[in-house]
């Protein structure tokens, strides 16, 4: 939700939502209250409200019954100050311009809370993947990498994938990259199959970060993982695997959901024997004894909530029945700016997204190295990267949340925005 006004001092006693907050409203009001915290050249700060390029294009596609129908797509690049931008593209019916800065925005901070080098950007096509069979799908991806492909490379900026995409559409694109450039350019993209230089711990890459950045979070909170209760909204690629990482380090799963509702149990499921979302979609209650709703779920007095299905799912209208003690977000944006002022106030710590979610765009890096390197590593070597790169990061955020006396958030912000202010600096403007 987006709010009118909000008092400078955190309360939320002035504090007045008039309208859906966007993803763009969003990540603009977090750039802002970070760059208050710190000492920052606002001109800097002016730059990256907006991004650098946006690349809107229409995509012709010839469906399986001979009409033809035509899609909106996009590519948003914010940010590469610091490497080639990076971000998915996902099919999705709310896929926008507005959406598609924001979320952008989104990865530019995350890519340097990580430090990594890489810069931000995000697009993908206004569509439901669903409505399309496999061929039309294979045929609007190909379409529309001919579409981006003078904006896209494997130093200029390479695309991942995102809701309504899979490994499978990264080959698409790969291959249509390739056959156009006349050489084989794994580097395209990241996310795909192995089988043409896609990384082992890829899929599981986000899931498995935000796994390690609740363990940590609940260690720094003194509550141990073996008496910790979770629940998690969202049982695909991201929710699943947080959860079966927490079970198996002891924490006990309460419940998870997909978009028909959620799997209870007070005494514990078992992540294991629930489908994901890939495997079985829109399963999870068929394999559940209790059942509540995704609004009921996030209302559960639980140790740990990991909101990891869609973005805005926490507003001012929820917010006060939220009665976690802990909350990391899994999916990206699933905090209103107004909600989270609110769980500030009522002591509820939130781990943002930029950091938790991370694993995803930090195994893409190392994607990335293997295809330039044309080196595969083993699954125990990213794994072990991961965790590194992980710790680091959390530990980096930790010493700004303590130095500043701020939230998590902030802290996050406050980490990425001195490092990519330091790299504008460096570089300066040209001309």
């Amino acid at each position: 939700m987006s709010p009118d006004h909000c008092s400078t001092d955190g309360g939320t006693e002035q504090l007045v939502e008039a309208q859906p907050e966007t993803a763009l409203d969003t990540a603009r009001h977090q750039l802002v209250r970070a760059a208050s915290q710190i000492d920052v050249d606002q001109n800097i700060v002016e730059r990256l409200t907006h991004p650098r390029a946006v690349h809107e294009v229409t995509i012709p596609l010839r469906r399986d019954d001979g009409t033809v129908e035509v899609y909106q797509g996009y590519r948003v690049q914010h940010d590469n100050v610091r490497g080639p931008y990076k971000g998915g593209l996902r099919y999705h019916p709310h896929v926008s311009r507005e959406e598609s800065i924001g979320l952008a925005m989104w990865m530019t901070w995350k890519c340097a809370v990580v430090d990594l080098p890489f810069g931000g950007a995000k697009g993908g096509v206004n569509v439901d993947p669903k409505d399309l069979s496999d061929d039309e799908t294979e045929r609007l991806t190909r379409r529309f990498t001919n579409e981006i492909r003078n904006v896209i490379g494997p130093m200029t900026d390479i695309p991942a994938p995102d809701m309504g995409t899979s490994a499978q559409t990264m080959a698409w694109i790969m291959d249509t990259y390739s056959v156009q450039e006349a050489e084989t350019s794994p580097g395209v993209v990241t996310g795909k199959p192995t089988s043409i230089g896609g990384s082992r711990g890829r899929e599981e890459a986000p899931g498995r970060s935000v796994a390690i950045i609740g363990r940590e979070a609940l260690d720094y909170y003194e509550r141990p993982i073996e008496e910790t209760t979770v629940a998690v909204q969202g049982f695909g690629s991201v929710g699943a695997n947080a959860a079966r990482l927490l079970d198996d380090w002891g924490a006990t799963v309460v419940a998870v959901s997909d978009v028909n509702g959620a799997a209870y149990d007070p005494d514990g499921l078992d992540t294991w024997a629930i489908p994901t979302h890939d495997v079985e979609p829109e399963a999870v209650t068929k394999h559940a004894t209790e059942v509540l709703s995704n609004e009921e779920l996030l209302e559960l007095d639980v140790d740990l909530l990991i909101p990891a299905a869609v973005g805005n799912v926490i507003t001012e209208a929820n917010v006060s029945d939220v009665e976690a003690n802990l909350i990391v977000e899994g999916a990206n944006g699933p905090i209103s700016f107004a909600a989270d002022a609110i769980l500030t106030d009522r002591g509820i710590p939130v781990v943002p997204d930029i950091i938790a979610n991370a694993g995803g765009v930090t195994v893409s890096y190392f994607e990335w190295l293997q295809d330039i390197n044309r080196r595969a590593w083993t699954l125990e070597e990213v794994q072990d990267e991961l965790e590194e790169v992980m710790l680091t990061a959390w530990e980096a955020v930790r010493r700004e949340r303590e130095a500043h006396e701020v939230t998590w958030r902030e802290a996050a912000y406050i980490l990425a925005l001195t490092r990519i202010a330091e790299a504008h600096e460096s570089r300066g403007l040209w001309p």
